[in-house]
């Protein structure tokens, strides 16, 4: 009996580092989001295709991304301990995980409706096929990242109108600009373990001042694309003006971070940025979500 449960706790624990179970989920949360922002009432069989196409599309992309990258994350101390570089698990196993994972996903997401899974689809392949090879190339890897990465905020809008219109390309826009900064802060912090698995992550492939001057311009970017829908200008999504102030709080406290890591290059500073963005994906996806309900 004890075997028995060990072993299916390690086919668990196996699975949820394969497909980074919190990452996804996180990435699922952003899609609900999108979607409780278009909707007037919640259509539940919907909302549970959304999220068990949506993890199993986010998780296909990890584990496509750990086949590839075997061996530079035997170097990494972040991920050596990961089920294939420790041959807990086979590449061909993980293949048949993947490949299955891209089947449900895909087959959920075009009974919503065709425009879904396309985009769906679209992200894992720009996340498999362009952002994982371009990694260890050229910096361009976190632009090219940054466009799947996009995609599940806008991607529940799109689910809940089947229709990508001005909101969908806000949303999008949002968590674009977002993810310079997010990640550019995690190259900051694993710099030296990127570099020893031959990964090329920061804008000027170092830390340096122009980096962070890249990280503030896109911060800026980030805060003015967020508070757009307070013009009205943006079909059904649209802001309150008391929810623009918390929108433009939280990224403020965002790019204060940003201008300390300008100024002092520490690593300290690089994580309270890490940190911050998190706060701030977080923050607004409730802002919005809660200013909808309040119109």
């Amino acid at each position: 009996m004890t075997s028995i449960t060990i072993n299916k706790v390690s086919i668990l624990d196996n699975f949820k580092q394969l497909t980074k179970f919190g990452l996804s989920a996180s990435v699922v949360i952003s899609s609900i989001a999108g979607y409780l922002l278009a909707i007037d009432k919640i259509d539940f069989k919907i909302l549970s295709l959304l999220i068990f196409g949506g993890f199993c599309m986010v998780g296909a992309s990890n584990v496509y991304n750990q086949i590839i990258e075997i061996e530079p994350d035997k170097l990494m101390n972040r991920t050596k301990n990961r089920p294939l570089p420790t041959g807990r698990v086979s590449v061909n196993n993980a293949m048949i995980l993947a490949v299955l994972l891209t089947i449900l996903g895909i087959a959920s997401l075009y009974m919503i409706n065709p425009k879904t899974a396309m985009f769906s689809a679209i992200s894992v392949f720009l996340y498999t096929s362009a952002y994982t090879p371009l990694k260890p190339v050229s910096p361009i890897s976190v632009f090219v990242g940054a466009i799947p990465g996009a995609i599940p905020f806008m991607l529940g809008w799109v689910a809940a109108t089947n229709h990508f219109g001005i909101e969908a390309g806000i949303l999008f826009m949002i968590q674009f600009f977002w993810q310079f900064p997010h990640f550019w802060a995690i190259g900051w912090l694993q710099f030296e373990q990127y570099k020893k698995a031959g990964f090329n992550m920061m804008p000027t492939s170092e830390k340096s001042k122009t980096a962070t001057r890249l990280i503030l311009i896109y911060t800026v970017f980030m805060i003015f694309a967020s508070l757009i829908p307070l013009l009205k200008k943006t079909g059904k999504l649209y802001l309150l003006p008391i929810s623009g102030v918390l929108v433009l709080t939280s990224g403020l406290v965002m790019l204060y971070f940003g201008i300390k890591l300008h100024k002092e290059q520490t690593n300290d500073f690089a994580k309270k940025l890490m940190l911050s963005s998190v706060l701030y994906i977080t923050l607004i996806q409730i802002i919005y979500v809660v200013d909808k309900f309040l119109h």
